[in-house]
């Protein structure tokens, strides 16, 4: 079975949301809820690869020392099998647009669940929960 590796990233803004971005109408899983990034290319690592994807999906400047990884999901399609690391990143240059068409939505952390995501993507939402609950 054929392995992808694909880099995603959690933006997180100063109120504690995440970024969510669409599927557009023709890609597989259309429709679906994700968090940004995509697949890394023969000889680029990871970082570099969620780097590039930020600035062609969103339009946005991240440096790598504001990566923090934080999870991956491993999952098995019925073609192939996933493994996507998870990083999380407060501080980026530029404002967050949708540059490939793609819907977007900050959500609240514990609303994040109210998404259809494809199945690989859910697991990823406690770790965020978790990690961006409000002190009470």
């Amino acid at each position: 079975m054929r392995l992808v590796l694909v880099a995603a990233c959690a933006l997180v803004d100063v109120d504690g949301r995440v970024l969510l971005t669409r599927r557009p109408q023709g890609k597989t899983m259309a429709g679906l809820w994700e968090f940004p990034g995509g697949k890394v290319e023969p000889g680029e690592l990871p970082e570099q690869s969620l780097i590039r994807e930020l600035k062609e999906e969103l339009g946005i400047d991240v440096r790598e020392a504001c990566l923090a990884p934080l999870t991956f999901a491993s999952h098995r399609y019925s073609d192939f099998h996933l493994l996507m690391p998870l990083w999380v990143c407060r501080r980026w240059e530029g404002i967050a647009a949708a540059m490939e068409g793609q819907e977007l939505a900050w959500a609240r952390p514990q609303r994040l669940k109210d998404y259809p995501m494809p199945p690989a993507d859910v697991p990823l939402i406690p770790h965020l929960v978790e990690l961006l609950a409000m002190p009470e």
